[in-house]
């Protein structure tokens, strides 16, 4: 009978007591509400920071604003902002862009952001997006390798994307002449929605502009490239058949 009692009181001090795993839990519970109230507490935070800065704004930048939530808490907050944003079917939208995140507004509403604001976008050319379009997937590159692809001068359109800001010097290249080298600006990401150059889409869906990329790289693959000018005559356009074409 008494050996029965002992048998039976050490099997149970020796099995795993349920009570144990509800401890366990809620344990972890309570580390980890601490940490949800601060991704909550960061999230509308987050969001004024944004609004205010109007330009996309860097994690590492947020981090260093709000000295004290680290990257990932911010990195959840962003996260939790966007889902609600789309969720509750805000006017805004959170966009990865240009290296940061920006609170932008929806691309339907933008007759009437247009009208409410006035006037309208700026518009690049076919030759402007054309000249853009070969630096962004040739940079650093020059302007004589340019008009080798594009078979005009392209002097004017360069001061043009400049001026906007799409494009910067960068360099020069070690060559006769050291030419100037080109490439794109955190501006360019902004204007065509990319977050960085890697979301650039496929070139071969630039037709013929990607055609001419290609001939240009076999040419130098074959050591036949060169870096001489336009055709003599040959100028860049702004008002070439194809027209304006909008970049939003």
């Amino acid at each position: 009978m008494h050996t029965q009692t002992a048998e039976v009181l050490i099997d149970t001090d020796d099995a795993e007591s349920p009570l144990a795993d509800v401890d366990e839990v809620g344990a972890v519970a309570s580390k980890d509400a601490p940490e949800a109230e601060e991704v909550e507490r960061l999230v509308p935070l987050v969001e004024g920071l944004l609004f205010a800065a109007g330009a996309p704004v860097p994690v590492a930048r947020l981090v260093e604003a709000l000295d004290g939530p680290d990257r990932r808490d911010i990195t959840r907050a962003l996260d939790l902002l966007g889902e609600r944003l789309e969720r509750d079917g805000r006017g805004l939208r959170l966009v990865r862009i240009a290296g940061g995140y920006q609170l932008r507004t929806l691309t339907e509403h933008g007759p009437w952001i247009r009208r409410l604001l006035g006037g309208r976008p700026p518009r690049l050319s076919r030759a402007m997006l054309e000249t853009v379009a070969i630096i962004a997937y040739r940079q650093p590159c020059t302007r004589p390798e340019i008009e080798a692809i594009r078979g005009v001068d392209v002097d004017a359109v360069l001061s043009t994307l400049l001026e906007r800001r799409m494009i910067r010097i960068v360099g020069r290249k070690e060559a006769p002449g050291r030419p100037i080298l080109y490439g794109t600006t955190k501006e360019f990401l902004e204007v065509f929605g990319l977050p960085d150059l890697d979301a650039l889409p496929p070139l071969r869906d630039l037709g013929e502009l990607a055609e001419a990329l290609a001939a240009r790289e076999d040419q130098s693959a074959n050591g036949s490239g060169s870096d001489g000018a336009a055709p003599p005559g040959a100028t860049d356009r702004d008002d070439e058949p194809g027209g304006s074409t909008p970049t939003d």
